[in-house]
């Protein structure tokens, strides 16, 4: 069909469609449900793409405080996403972009720019068709050369904020051929006190989902425990689909093994029967497996890493926390990652970190925590436990370092102590001025030169790495030359910016002013995160043998 000249909308583009919706409540696990079945259609020889829609008004998350929301995923491109985002690169290991992330506010905001620039012909402008057409577009244009595109809408069925979303999805029903188009609906199944699972907040869901003209072709149940045969077929009477369209996702350990529970309800092969995939598949023998093998591994020991932050929310952290396990099924061994709030910390560190391998400081904004966040820089440097400082805790280790090793009483950040005799971290020249607070940072992917025969060379393996970045300050030129004098060594430059430092006498002590996080896959750790394993298994075989030896000469 001819793209339509009002509202550039061509429904012409793309391939096959799998709208992921909510029901309930929030927070039940559609996005892993929904990443884990592209896992395994990837798996299948497909090529598998994907949209989060954020039904909230903002732009993007870059403004949006981590206690509340998550942390704030950075694309390659900059762009400031929901960390669902993160759990599609991660599972699909593919790199997004911001168009993947479609936002009422983008939505909204790209609408009414047209409007004012008279693109729509002076038509009055209404949600639909303006809005809905801006909607599928967005979804379309991201389709295009993927077999497959898997669409999340964020939320509950229900709430207002996703009326325009579900009803541009209606529309979608009526612009594909029902082989090109399926509709995942995911649902809390709870247990009444007796043990029994209940139906009916799913019967329910699904009820409010058909009053605004869809059906749901898939049900996925969320449940401690698989669904009952007879739950399911209450589910399949009461909500109008085939007993085999109702799938069980109960919890699992870790969340990716959800990709194996999910092959095992055959969720994955349901899905390509009905979207006229199945004999484009490869045959089962000759599907990637790497991911089965990867996490089913047997661990051989255990990492206790202490992550110093002020949130008391794994969620706030979680491309660290995934990053972590990440290194951890890299070396065949469980991290154990203890969350320290650094604000208690701010008079020292009084035995909390006793016993941790390694100590880990994630980014953030603002003065809460830091002091604790350099007691815990503090002890690690002085104790030889291995570090690794991330963003702001790149910066604070700079911070620490002037003040405890260069002398320099009072250093600080400018960002944090606009008072500070030694701003030793100051604003980046480009940032002086700027005012407005969404995506105007340092942001994206950025290339940063490794110098030879550092700790940073060896992790990496390379003179070079990409990484993200999301900050506004960095190192001051004016104190590198004192600082390095001082035994600190800058190993990774990008221009003139410091993007990683190190200590060459210590067992592992790294900072990185960028986010390596954000790039680090379940079959491909990020090289930081490896290296302070490493270093951490090292010292923990190192003190077995002294163990040891001490307990041959007690004998002796």
């Amino acid at each position: 069909m001819p793209t339509e000249p009002e509202t550039g909308y061509d429904e012409t583009l793309g391939n096959k469609f799998v709208f992921v919706t909510g029901g309930v409540m929030s927070g039940l696990g559609k996005g892993i449900t929904a990443a884990s079945t592209g896992r395994l259609l990837s798996n299948a020889g497909f090529d598998v793409t994907a949209v989060k829609v954020d039904p909230y008004l903002n732009v993007d998350a870059g403004t949006m405080n981590p206690f509340q929301h998550g942390e704030v995923y950075v694309l390659k491109d900059g762009g400031e996403v929901d960390l669902d985002l993160g759990n599609y690169e991660r599972f699909l290991d593919i790199d997004m972009t911001s168009k993947h992330n479609v936002t009422t506010g983008k939505v909204y905001q790209s609408v009414i720019e047209k409007e004012r620039a008279g693109d729509y012909l002076g038509k009055t402008v209404q949600v639909i068709p303006h809005v809905t057409d801006d909607i599928k577009r967005r979804i379309r244009e991201v389709a295009e050369g993927s077999d497959v595109c898997i669409i999340e809408v964020g939320g509950t069925v229900g709430d207002i904020e996703g009326m325009p979303y579900l009803e541009a999805l209606r529309q979608f029903a009526h612009e594909e051929d029902e082989e090109d188009i399926q509709f995942v609906h995911v649902t809390l199944v709870p247990y009444s006190k007796n043990g029994e699972q209940k139906t009916k907040p799913t019967q329910h869901s699904v009820k409010e989902l058909r009053s605004i003209g869809l059906q749901p072709d898939i049900l996925v149940g969320r449940a401690d425990d698989r669904l009952d045969p007879e739950t399911k077929e209450k589910i399949a009477l009461f909500c109008d689909v085939p007993t085999e369209a109702v799938f069980s996702n109960p919890d699992v350990p870790d969340i990716y093994q959800v990709p194996l529970m999910v092959e095992d309800e055959g969720l994955d092969e349901y899905v390509m029967e009905r979207l006229d995939l199945a004999d484009q598949a490869l045959p089962e023998r000759e599907r990637h497996n790497e991911w089965r093998e990867l996490v089913t591994q047997d661990q051989t020991g255990t990492v206790n890493v202490a992550l110093v932050g002020k949130y008391g929310l794994e969620d706030a952290y979680l491309s660290i926390y995934e990053s972590l396990k990440h290194a951890g099924l890299a070396h065949n061994v469980n991290v154990e990652t203890e969350w320290i709030h650094a604000e208690e910390l701010a008079d020292g560190t009084d035995g909390q970190l006793d016993g941790m391998d390694a100590v880990v400081v994630p980014g953030g904004f603002g003065s809460r925590g830091t002091e604790g966040k350099m007691e815990a820089i503090r002890y690690a440097r002085e104790n030889g436990v291995p570090y690794l400082g991330l963003c702001l805790g790149f910066q604070l280790a700079v911070v620490e370092y002037a003040r405890n090793v260069l002398g320099l009483e009072g250093a600080h950040s400018a960002e944090l102590d606009e008072e500070t005799p030694y701003p030793v971290i100051d604003i980046l020249p480009e940032q002086e001025g700027v005012d407005d607070m969404g995506g105007t940072m340092r942001l994206g992917a950025h290339d940063t030169d490794i110098e030879a025969d550092t700790l940073a060379a060896d992790i990496y393996g390379e003179d070079s790495c990409t990484e993200r970045h999301r900050h506004r300050y960095e190192v001051n030129p004016e104190y590198i030359d004192d600082l390095e004098a001082a035994g600190l060594r800058f190993s990774g430059e990008s221009g003139r910016r410091m993007e990683i430092l190190e200590l060459p006498e210590h067992p592992y002590f790294l900072g990185t002013q960028f986010h390596p996080e954000f790039r680090s896959r379940p079959g491909r750790a990020s090289p930081p995160f490896v290296g302070l394993l490493d270093a951490a298994l090292e010292l923990q075989g190192s003190a077995e043998d002294e163990a040891v030896a001490d307990t041959e000469e007690v004998e002796a």
